[in-house]
């Protein structure tokens, strides 16, 4: 039983890694480089811990989903 746990959870990382990955293309930013996109998120990582900068990021990112922000 513990082998299976251990499939599922690669499983999961793997489905997560995957769906994220695809953020990035539909971002349009799936031919630069890795460096670039990870700066890029740490930025955003630091300009979260103002709930205005979180708020009109999420309302950028419903946006280009399709729908109102959540």
């Amino acid at each position: 039983m513990r082998r299976s746990d251990s499939v599922e959870a690669r499983k999961k990382d793997t489905r997560e890694k995957i769906e994220l990955g695809g953020l990035i293309a539909k971002a349009g930013l799936r031919y630069e480089k890795r460096a670039l996109l990870l700066g890029l998120l740490l930025d955003a990582r630091e300009r979260l811990h103002h709930d205005a900068e979180r708020e009109r990021l999420t309302a950028i990112g419903a946006k280009a989903f399709g729908h109102d922000a959540q």
